[in-house]
């Protein structure tokens, strides 16, 4: 049987520090007056309180390095523990949300989803707007050290290709997992903070800086408006653009650059077939809608940017009715929702990387079809990639296309409209935040779903941002046997 006690213990200390995160917006609401601040205080206590005493009664279990099957336990627990008490303050204070819906909302935070179950969020108070933006920072930092430190070891969907990636290349400067966690943070942090400056700069008050630069650098896409980027037409679009462009990059290639390394940053494969791919789509939008509506040039390309680049990096953000633009763009938009960022950044989604490794294996198939006697081996950034990572790959992508369909299916048996229930299952499983449908309401939220169909896209958005593998090996009775 697996000794669980290393895995509560480390589930209780990020318990207790989540319950701490709840005193900043507490404090928020303190100092402007706001009585919600005592929904946050209790909730923190709850949560510090409960976080602590697990962690104490499991710390003497945490003695050496955790297990490899202790790994898929914490990091698949780690996502559906902490939203539970994420949702406490939406259940205690504002907006008094069921459970159900809370949870929905806290899971769709650290998962960084961003598809809300609030109806109204311009009239929520400011602590509980900046409790959503908390949660999908602290969701997009922790998706970059499990894909940095975990899935490589755990062999998730090809990700042991990486395990040089993030230390053999920077072994002589930072050869442990926490030396890269360190570093990996500093680049996130820094990044939030020249967002908020951005944001500031191009005229957005400092609260809605710092709530949209926590939901942008995490690509989370949560905003403080209803009307989500509607409310900030112009210059804060391009701003979004850009640092939504670097939230999806391998986070990495950053910390080399921090080290005077350029290159490898450019030469990165994902990194140009990623904004290789940006160009396409947004270049095919734009020539569409100028065709289709003869729309003015600027502006276009503007609303096209920015909502491309908040589809395909998984944010979520709007700022148009992207349905109106025709059905060509619509399928776009479907498509690249379903590439989505780079491994090692807080882009979701299949990866740039798993369909660059998908391409070469069907062309280094193809040519062995044509040349039986060629030795024809898949090559990635001219590194050769092994069968295992290819198997790897292609089975990751066989099961996001049957967790997909099965997601479509059950939604619909729920009740939803086929359009919503497919849009919804697209939403959750790619952690991409928009859905659409009769059922969505004005602002997008989802609060007219029936409760079965949010814990489904719950669990969705979970094993979408686990990379789907990590959670269904803990369904296989030969995990848990000694």
């Amino acid at each position: 049987m697996i000794d669980l006690r290393p895995v509560g213990y480390i589930i209780g200390m990020l318990t207790a520090v989540l319950g701490l995160a709840m005193l900043v917006p507490a404090a928020v609401d303190f100092a402007y007056g706001d009585p919600h601040w005592r929904a946050f205080l209790e909730a923190a206590i709850i949560t510090m309180a409960a976080g602590g005493l697990v962690a104490l009664a499991s710390h003497d279990a945490l003695k050496s390095m955790i297990t490899l099957r202790q790994s898929f336990v914490l990091t698949t627990f780690v996502w559906l523990v902490l939203p539970g008490f994420g949702a406490l303050p939406f259940v205690i204070g504002e907006p008094g949300l069921s459970f159900t819906d809370a949870y929905f909302e806290a899971m769709s935070g650290l998962t960084t989803t961003g598809t809300t179950v609030i109806p109204e969020l311009d009239d929520l108070p400011m602590g509980t707007n900046l409790w959503r933006g908390i949660l999908q920072w602290l969701g997009g930092l922790g998706i970059i050290i499990v894909a940095m430190i975990f899935l490589p070891v755990m062999k998730v969907g090809g990700m042991q290709f990486f395990r040089s990636e993030g230390f053999d290349t920077l072994g002589k400067v930072l050869p442990r997992a926490m030396d890269i966690s360190t570093a990996l943070i500093r680049i996130y942090v820094g990044l939030t903070v020249i967002c908020t400056l951005a944001y500031a700069m191009v005229g957005m008050d400092a609260y809605d800086s710092i709530v949209h630069a926590f939901t942008t650098v995490s690509t989370g896409g949560f905003s403080t408006e209803d009307a989500s980027f509607a409310a900030y037409k112009g210059a804060p679009e391009y701003v979004a653009s850009v640092f939504m462009l670097l939230a999806a990059m391998p986070f990495i290639r950053f910390v080399q650059l921090t080290q005077g390394q350029v290159t490898p940053l450019w030469r990165d494969p994902q990194v140009r077939a990623f904004l290789r791919w940006h160009g396409y789509a947004i270049g095919a939008i734009v020539l569409y809608r100028m065709i289709r509506h003869e729309a003015p040039f600027w502006s276009t390309f503007r609303e096209v940017t920015f909502n491309v680049v908040s589809t395909f990096t998984g944010t979520g953000y709007a700022s148009e009715d992207v349905t109106q633009w025709g059905h060509m763009a619509f399928v776009v938009l479907i498509i690249v929702g379903l590439i989505g960022g780079c491994t090692a950044s807080t882009g979701c989604s299949v990866k740039v990387f798993r369909y660059l490794i998908l391409f070469e294996a069907i062309k280094t198939q193809i040519r062995r079809l044509h040349s039986p006697h060629r030795v024809a081996r898949v090559r990635y950034d001219d590194r050769p990639v092994e069968d295992e990572v290819v198997n790897s790959v292609v089975a990751f992508f066989s099961f996001f296309i049957l967790s997909f369909g099965l997601l479509i299916v059950a939604l619909t048996m729920t009740g939803l409209e086929t359009r919503t229930a497919l849009t919804a299952a697209w939403t959750a499983i790619a952690n991409v935040g928009p859905a659409w449908g009769p059922e969505i309401s004005a602002n997008g939220s989802i609060t007219h779903f029936p409760e079965a169909a949010k814990w489904l896209m719950s669990m969705g958005m979970c094993i979408g941002r686990l990379e789907l593998l990590s959670v269904f090996v803990l369904f296989l009775p030969r995990f848990w046997r000694p």
